[in-house]
């Protein structure tokens, strides 16, 4: 018996990878560290990019990573993933008497619609604020010419 998946309609052509794509997001990741995902608004009013064109919506992925420097934390842009990772360095010469803090990493993988760019990235009071640009999306009208073979 074949699986049905929403992505099986015969309509829906060269959806293969997101199909994929999809099930391995849903499988994966842990919690930590916890992230907030929102719309945002620029501060000055407006809604133009560096280059003149419009920003689009505006969004900001918000993690919680109380304790790493600047320099423990990495945010990359591969193809179409944001990857932000982190990695807390074991001071060898600290004595705990109890430790409930754990030095520890992760790698957090968002994965960015077509058109989607990184605006940047700050640390401030031990949230990582990364903001990010979706462009208003182009509406093209494209008329394809029938050939007739005779």
């Amino acid at each position: 018996m074949s699986r049905m998946t929403p992505f099986s309609s015969p309509l829906l052509l060269g959806f293969d990878s997101v199909e994929k794509t999809l099930e391995r997001i849903a499988k994966g990741g842990d919690g930590y560290p916890p992230y907030n995902i929102e719309r945002v608004r620029p501060c000055d009013g407006s809604n133009v990019g560096v280059d003149g064109g419009p920003l689009g919506d505006l969004i900001r992925i918000t993690l919680a990573v109380a304790g790493f420097l600047p320099e423990d934390l990495e945010v990359t842009v591969e193809e179409n993933q944001l990857l932000i990772r982190g990695r807390q360095r074991d001071e060898e010469e600290r004595e705990f008497l109890h430790r409930g803090i754990a030095a520890r990493q992760f790698q957090k993988c968002f994965l960015l619609a077509d058109g989607m760019r990184v605006i940047g990235a700050q640390l401030k009071n031990g949230l990582l604020l990364v903001d990010l640009a979706k462009p208003e999306p182009e509406r093209i009208v494209k008329k394809i010419e029938i050939a007739v073979n005779e």
